[in-house]
């Protein structure tokens, strides 16, 4: 997960396509769970849930040059003075690439069944296309056997943001996605066998705003907003061609979405008027990424906001950018707040109050609404067949004190935020699984090795891991399938 500010990301947001067709908030209904002998069924969930962690490839593998891998946009990025926390870099991160097996044993031991890690594009293709690299593929086919072999099924998400340096112009170039797709096909004929849920890519918006409107991500850029709106199309466009990639080459059974972190706009009060407020300011502010991928065209809002500033889209993009999907995997984790008013628009977005509570990244606002909302408004909005929550999770202040980390207060956010996602699960909505950011402490982006978002304490001088308090929570959470 990044180091970002919703305040940097929201500024270009607005637009002002009305809502049609948008739901009446649902009844309830009843759960069809059942967790451990004993437990409550209404705090249970049901049988065939999955319960994870996820990783990415750059914040843990490390081995940046080992067995042919190609330089990334992090590698120079992180290598530039000033643009990481401390000087810090992905060379070695938790040496996950030497330390799977270890990886491994620790979700197995927390009693997860399913894993999202990511593949390292240029380690496979270290030039970004041309001749494969067999050390890269023979290495991620170990990395799933080991998985396979422990009883836990691997999600992988085909690319996080680790871009090969070698392609000309990176997503400001649309070959680019194109580049994009022949790797994930590639990929998806290479573990098609035993890898059956595939994701995209990990939040467009991220890798495109943050790396070339924001800057503070690799590549670092600050391009004006017609350049900044082509990158958004390239990367929609790329999700959409390597949907089509992975399903003509992962055979018959692969499952393809993306894992994405719309705005999600928590209505201020629970009434008809401020929740169809909130799903119109959620589709709004989410036009030019899963809006995009789930309608297969920009709204005219955003193409009026945006005007000679729009991306330039050739014939057949949209189709493709629209291309069907299995599921939605979205990461929450802080809110936006929305109410209706009297505007043409019909709602307005309210600031975060500088009392409200946050985790240690100051961008983490305590909201843990926003899951139930993130859920109900992706169903809602556009009714994916199935949901999972990709990431979530929280930075604490994290001390290693004999042996223990008592991080009551990480454990406190997640238990909040999966009330949260029962509440969604026992409303009817298709929720069908969460992954745990992160397993492991490790390279969080711009913020270096100084935010620790893992359930699992990493001596980065040592490579030691050791459980928190918050791994042990998760896995009773897990062993009673509920909410105790």
């Amino acid at each position: 997960m990044p180091d970002f500010s919703r305040r940097d990301l929201g500024k270009a947001f607005g637009a002002a396509a009305l809502l049609t067709g948008f739901e009446a908030p649902r009844a309830a209904v009843a759960a069809t769970a059942q967790g451990a002998a004993g437990t409550p069924a209404a705090r249970a969930f049901p049988r065939d849930f999955k319960w994870g962690c996820a990783t990415a490839s750059y914040q843990i593998e490390g081995s940046v040059d080992v067995d042919g891998r190609g330089k990334t946009n992090w590698d120079v990025f992180s290598h530039t003075p000033g643009k990481v926390a401390n000087g810090d870099t992905g060379d070695v991160a938790t040496d996950s690439y030497r330390r799977y097996a270890e990886d491994t044993r620790l979700l197995k031991d927390m009693g997860v069944g399913t894993y999202r890690m990511s593949l390292a594009w240029s380690r496979i293709f270290p030039e970004g296309r041309g001749k494969p690299n067999q050390k890269g593929v023979d290495h991620y086919k170990r990395v799933v056997d080991n998985l396979l072999e422990n009883g836990i099924e691997p999600y992988i998400t085909m690319f996080h943001w680790d871009l090969p340096s070698a392609l000309p112009g990176g997503w400001e170039n649309r070959d680019t996605a194109y580049a994009f797709a022949d790797y994930a096909g590639y990929m998806a004929a290479q573990l098609g066998d035993r890898v059956h849920q595939f994701m995209t890519t990990n939040e467009i918006r991220c890798f495109t705003d943050l790396g070339h409107q924001v800057g503070v991500h690799a590549p670092g850029l600050k391009l004006p907003p017609d350049r900044v709106n082509q990158v958004r199309h390239h990367g929609v466009l790329a999700h959409g061609l390597g949907v089509q990639a992975i399903r003509a080459k992962a055979g018959r059974g692969a499952q393809v979405g993306l894992a994405e972190n719309p705005t999600f706009f928590v209505p201020v009060v629970e009434t008809p008027e401020h929740i169809a407020a909130a799903a119109k300011a959620t589709r709004e502010a989410n036009a030019m990424f899963l809006g995009a991928a789930m309608e297969g065209k920009y709204i005219d809002a955003y193409l009026q906001a945006e005007g000679a500033n729009a991306p330039k889209v050739q014939p057949g993009d949209m189709a493709i950018i629209g291309s069907p999907v299995d599921f939605v995997a979205l990461n929450v984790y802080a809110p936006a707040y929305a109410a209706a008013d009297g505007s043409a628009k019909g709602y307005k977005v309210l600031p975060h109050p500088t009392s409200a509570p946050r985790m240690a990244s100051p961008w983490l606002y305590v909201g843990p609404e926003v899951m139930y909302w993130a859920i109900r408004h992706t169903s809602d909005l556009w009714k994916p067949k199935a949901i999972y929550i990709s990431e979530n999770g929280c930075s604490a202040d994290d001390t290693l004190v004999d042996g223990e980390v008592w991080d009551t207060d990480r454990t406190m956010y997640l238990r909040n935020y999966i009330a949260n996602l029962h509440r969604a699960v026992a409303e009817g909505y298709p929720a069908k699984g969460y992954f745990l950011w992160s397993l492991l402490d490790n390279f969080e982006w711009a913020d270096g090795y100084g935010k620790r978002f893992g359930v699992h304490y990493v001596d980065f001088a040592t490579q030691k891991r050791t459980p928190k308090l918050s791994a042990k929570w998760y896995k009773s959470l897990i062993a009673a399938n509920a909410l105790v």
